[in-house]
C-alpha cells in the first residue's frame, strides 16, 4: 500500500539565470566592434562612414538576429557561456524575435534606462524588453 503522505510529484527544477554583469559584458562584447568601425571610418572621410554604418548593420543582422536568434548566443554571449532562449520553451527565439526584442530595448532606455538595470533586481532578471517578448538569458 502506498504512503497517502508521499507525493508522487517532484518538485520541478530551478532555473538559474545570468546574472546583470553576464548580460551586460555580454551586450559590450556584441557592441564594441561596430563601435570601433564606425569611428575609424567616420573618421577617414563620409563615404568610408556610410559603408561603415552598413558593416555595423550587416554585423547586427548576423550576430544579434540570426545567431542570437537561431542559437540563442551572439558572439558576446557565446564568450560568456550564456544563452538568450524562450520564456515558455526554452529554445532559441528565432531572427524575427530577436529583432523584435532588439526594437523593444528602446522601452528600455526610454525609461532612463532603469529597463536595462531590471535584471539587478528581477526574480528572472529579465530587462523590460525580456518581459515584451517572452525570454530570459541562462547559462549555455
Amino acid at each position: 500500500m502506498a504512503d497517502p503522505y508521499s507525493s508522487p510529484y517532484t518538485a520541478a527544477p530551478t532555473i538559474t539565470y545570468a546574472n546583470w554583469g553576464q548580460r551586460a559584458l555580454g551586450y559590450i562584447i556584441d557592441a564594441l566592434p561596430p563601435i570601433i568601425v564606425i569611428i575609424i571610418f567616420s573618421e577617414i572621410n563620409v563615404a568610408l562612414a556610410i559603408i561603415g554604418v552598413l558593416l555595423v548593420l550587416g554585423w547586427q543582422i548576423y550576430n544579434r538576429w540570426y545567431l542570437g536568434g537561431t542559437t540563442g548566443q551572439s558572439l558576446g554571449k557565446k564568450a560568456l557561456n550564456i544563452r538568450l532562449v524562450s520564456e515558455e520553451t526554452g529554445q532559441p527565439i528565432g531572427m524575427l524575435m530577436a529583432f523584435v526584442r532588439d526594437i523593444c530595448h528602446i522601452i528600455d532606455s526610454l525609461i532612463c534606462y532603469v529597463g536595462w538595470l531590471f535584471p539587478l533586481w528581477d526574480a528572472k532578471r529579465q530587462t523590460i524588453a525580456d518581459k515584451i517578448v517572452r525570454t530570459v538569458v541562462i547559462p549555455a
